[in-house]
């Protein structure tokens, strides 16, 4: 009365009479996600992958963005005092003036192309020091330094 008969590698062939109700309950297996992936997916992946080769912070989890500010831990770094000296001398020139570099207070960084330096510095004219505000964009690789503002004192 029942008879198997071998079907196809998806779905077994099986005859009797109630094998239309089988084949109706039977569903073939779902392929297995992203075995094919699409044009949408394979470019959605490749982002993903660049984003994180170029911005560890976020695939670390850490909080600072790419492109923000990072406060300066050490303002007596020989750099930044070299980028401070530089924006006093570059200010004295533009605006004919006569301060006198006394130390970096604080500051900031953030990678550009190159880095631009937020930096309070101290300075003297001819008195008691000061606090200023000057903005440097520096290129290293480039010996391309440029002050974008001075402001002060503060």
């Amino acid at each position: 009365m029942y008879k198997l008969v071998s079907g196809g590698a998806h779905q077994p062939a099986i005859t009797s009479r109630y094998s239309h109700l089988l084949k109706s309950l039977y569903k073939p297996p779902t392929p297995p996600l992203m075995k094919h992936p699409t044009k949408m997916q394979n470019l959605f992946i490749t982002i993903l992958i660049i984003f994180f080769l170029y911005n560890p912070s976020a695939a670390l989890g850490e909080g600072t963005l790419a492109g923000g500010w990072k406060p300066i831990p050490d303002v007596t770094d020989p750099t930044v005092v070299d980028i401070a000296k530089f924006a006093v001398d570059e200010h004295n020139k533009e605006a004919h003036a006569a301060l006198k570099f006394v130390k970096v207070v604080k500051g900031e960084s953030q990678v550009v192309s190159g880095k631009n330096y937020n930096l309070t510095i101290m300075a003297a004219d001819g008195g008691a020091g000061k606090n200023y505000v000057a903005l440097v964009w520096d290129k290293p690789w480039q010996k391309f330094r440029k002050l974008v503002s001075f402001k002060g004192p503060v």
